[in-house]
């Protein structure tokens, strides 16, 4: 599995657990040290674990273990490094305290959205009444 379709892999297992502004970093260009940074915000302390366990356990099932972990026991940004892609989980104070996307901010940068169709609501023909028109009465003088 590449890079990219790793990175790209970890970002839908975000989203599955509701992450919010997900993001991946292309860094080739940039460093040695990774190719790609994928970053998400979540809500709450429960919620960074939340999104940190789905990761590692969707990649475990892929074959792909996480070579080093921080952050567990605060929980306020989980790092999880898989070499070639290294994911940050972060409680929405800590990324815009920390603010690596702008440190970062050279490198190529691909939001992530969850595409989720919503329902259309139905489309209702209006019943249409054919009205015929008033006569008009002619004046009596």
């Amino acid at each position: 599995m590449t890079a990219r379709i790793l990175a790209k892999r970890i970002a839908e297992l975000m989203l599955s657990k509701k992450a919010h502004d997900v993001v991946i970093l292309d860094l080739k260009k940039l460093t040695s040290a990774t190719d790609h940074f994928v970053i998400c915000s979540a809500d709450s302390d429960t919620h960074v674990k939340a999104i940190a366990d789905a990761v590692q356990d969707g990649m475990e099932e892929l074959g792909e273990h996480v070579w080093h972990h921080e952050g567990y026991h605060a929980l306020r940004w989980v790092v999880l490094d898989y070499v070639d892609v290294v994911v940050h989980v972060f409680h929405k104070e800590e990324r815009s305290f920390y603010n690596l996307d702008r440190l970062w901010g050279d490198a190529k940068r691909t939001e992530v959205q969850d595409i989720i169709a919503e329902p259309k609501p139905p489309v209702t023909k209006r019943r249409t009444t054919t009205r015929k028109p008033k006569k008009k009465q002619a004046k009596k003088e």
